[in-house]
């Protein structure tokens, strides 16, 4: 009764913070849209993309490797000087980025300080991760809800005030970290046992162990922003803009991935352990199914009052977009139910072949990507992300089906 109890609690809280979560830059870019302007609105959503990619580097192996890591000698204090490490080569990779793009001073402050924003919160997840082994993720859920609040909060006051995009960016930055030590840490610290030793043996072996981990994480986002570094080589920041816009929609479908996957990451860590593999299928058929018709119903409404409803939220005219938000939103369905598979595996320990599946899938987006846009201009990245989120879908499912099947198999004999 007890763990139903708190099952229904962890679910609720990580619903409504991570849902918050996820809309936070959806508002970041209302506000900047209409108290900065349209311009503005592209350098933010190519920063704030680059960011993303930061802050997976920055989580590495991340909480999912954590929470379901087998080797009891590799400590909490092990995975935070872990993740100390991995957020400053995180940092420090940005910082190069912006230099080899050459961008002017303005733009490269701009990515530098989105980019500290995502590595605190990278670090943050180490956090996370252990009140999620203790089986608290309604904690994680409160400091998501309450950073989401305050950061809005904070970006829309200042930004009206001052009208100056950087201030209001610092602004996140001060939010999560004083979040960050009086929630996070003050919550974690109490299954942080004190006598823990550091072993840096143990830290190179979360490096090596989720290297494979790390990859597809990396790769993964680098697949949901490709089309935006294709814009940023070839077109204007406005039309950077208006696909930041029109491709915002599809975070939903990527937040009710994790929405589903998170609360049975642990149910799905013990199947595995007890080699239920079937039971491990069936979650994956359902979660599949349920997205799936999520998607469909979403890809109608959008295709009918997405455009209009979005061309209100940012007071801007996007009616001769909706044939292309509805391939956004295809393809987004497409892509979160792949994305549902992936930590599954991870789960199980298949890593090898997902990094090999991304690398290949990464490659043939780079290329298409390029060519499209630079051919047919701003409709080429709505199709190459439609083509690739196919590919990445049928690729990632036949995949899966053929690993746990084999498994089933092995386990029958």
């Amino acid at each position: 009764m007890q763990e139903k109890k708190q099952f229904r609690k962890n679910f609720i809280w990580n619903t409504i913070g991570t849902t918050l979560n996820a809309f936070t830059s959806l508002f970041y870019m209302i506000i900047i849209t209409r108290i900065n302007g349209i311009n503005e609105t592209g350098i933010f959503a190519i920063a704030y993309a680059t960011a993303c990619i930061m802050y997976m580097i920055g989580i590495y192996a991340g909480r999912i490797f954590q929470v379901t890591e087998n080797d009891n000698n590799i400590s909490n204090k092990d995975y935070i000087l872990n993740r100390v490490i991995s957020c400053s080569i995180a940092f420090l990779l940005g910082c190069c980025f912006v230099i080899i793009k050459g961008y002017v001073i303005y733009k490269i402050i701009i990515f530098l300080i989105l980019g500290f924003y995502k590595v605190i919160e990278a670090f943050s997840d180490v956090l996370y991760g252990v009140l999620q082994k203790n089986d608290l993720l309604e904690k994680v859920g409160k400091s998501y809800f309450l950073k989401s609040v305050l950061c809005i909060l904070s970006f829309l006051v200042i930004d009206l005030f001052t009208k100056n995009v950087l201030i209001s960016c610092t602004s996140l930055v001060i939010v999560y970290i004083l979040v960050t030590f009086f929630y996070d840490y003050r919550h974690a610290k109490k299954y942080i046992d004190k006598k823990e030793e550091i072993h840096k043996d143990n830290i190179l072996k979360i490096f090596k162990s989720g290297f494979f981990t790390f990859a597809i994480s990396l790769l993964g986002v680098y697949i949901t922003n490709a089309q935006k570094y294709s814009i940023d080589n070839y077109l204007s920041d406005d039309l950077q803009a208006i696909f930041g816009y029109i491709i915002m929609p599809a975070t939903v479908m990527g937040l009710l991935a994790q929405l589903i996957i998170h609360p049975y990451i642990n149910k799905i860590f013990d199947f595995f352990k007890k080699k239920e593999f079937r039971n491990i299928k069936k979650i994956l058929y359902k979660i599949i199914l349920t997205i799936f018709l999520i998607g469909i119903l979403c890809s109608i409404v959008g295709f009918y009052i997405g455009t209009p409803i979005l061309g209100i939220m940012y007071s801007i005219d996007l009616s001769s977009y909706s044939f292309a938000l509805l391939i956004i939103l295809i393809g987004a369905t497409l892509y979160t139910m792949a994305n549902i598979i992936t930590p599954i595996l991870v789960t199980m320990r298949c890593t090898l072949i997902q990094f090999i599946i991304y690398i290949l899938i990464s490659i043939f987006e780079l290329v298409l990507s390029n060519i499209l846009v630079l051919n047919i201009g701003f409709n080429g990245a709505i199709y190459a992300y439609l083509i690739t989120m196919v590919l990445y879908f049928i690729v990632f499912y036949i995949t899966a089906i053929i690993i746990i099947n084999n498994k089933i198999k092995k386990e029958e004999i």
